[in-house]
């Protein structure tokens, strides 16, 4: 399994920006696909996930202004970011969860200038 993120960048506080993971190689039917980010000096967290089946799970930090999305066909997962803050700032990650094994993607910077 190979996960390909992009859309990271250098926005200003309130900004918006999308970030985009595609996945490949042998991904099953259920899993779990989501953006997890880790600061500087800081554990990688989660930022919000999404089934294949629909469920959502999102950290509250960014609820309300954060929205994952997926399109299974493609086996590719989006994240819509927005009012951001400089707290937001970080490498984020794509991940994908099936069968038990976790999958990470190379990850993109996202920087939110003040």
């Amino acid at each position: 399994v190979q996960l390909q993120a992009s859309g990271g960048g250098l926005v200003p506080s309130g900004g918006s920006l999308n970030l985009s993971c595609a996945g490949s190689g042998s991904i099953f039917g259920i899993n779990l696909m989501g953006w997890y980010r880790q600061a500087p000096g800081k554990q990688r967290e989660m930022v919000a996930q999404r089934g294949s089946l629909g469920s959502t799970n999102y950290a509250d930090s960014v609820k309300g202004r954060f929205t994952i999305s997926r399109d299974n066909a493609k086996n590719t997962v989006y994240l819509q970011m927005s009012s951001l803050k400089p707290e937001d700032t970080a490498v984020y990650y794509c991940n994908l969860q099936q069968r038990g094994v976790g999958y990470w993607g190379q990850g993109t910077q996202v920087t939110v200038s003040s």
